[in-house]
């Protein structure tokens, strides 16, 4: 009875969101768990090293003559903002939505080493 008390009344759907954040060796990949949004109900950004990753998505209105026996499905929204390990280059940020999963790639800020190093003679 306790077990089946869990599944009934609504969940806050943003705690349920699994993001993971990969490192490769030019970019940040994160996978984000999404199911059942559209890809018109997303909306990223970064700035800062900070990705922030916003949806919402409504159900259909009732109509008068449906009838429920019960009612599950509801509005939801998520937003989660990640804290990124390095400087990216958003305009170079893409994305793709597939099957439920956001993936989006991060491009690194590369710094070449001559750029930031300054030559000191030795007298």
């Amino acid at each position: 009875e306790t077990m089946s008390r869990q599944f009934e009344g609504p969940r806050p759907f943003g705690r349920e969101t699994a993001v993971d954040i990969r490192e490769e060796p030019e970019s940040f990949v994160a996978a984000v768990d999404l199911p059942g949004f559209e890809r018109e109900d997303i909306d990223l950004s970064v700035a800062d090293r900070l990705l922030t990753i916003e949806a919402e998505r409504e159900t259909d209105d009732e109509t008068e003559d449906e009838r429920y026996v019960r009612r599950e499905r509801r509005a939801d929204s998520i937003h989660r903002s990640i804290r990124l390990p390095a400087d990216v280059r958003a305009e170079d940020a893409a994305a793709t939505y597939n099957n439920g999963v956001l993936t989006v790639t991060l491009p690194k800020l590369l710094v070449e080493d001559d750029e930031d190093s300054h030559r000191i003679d030795v007298e």
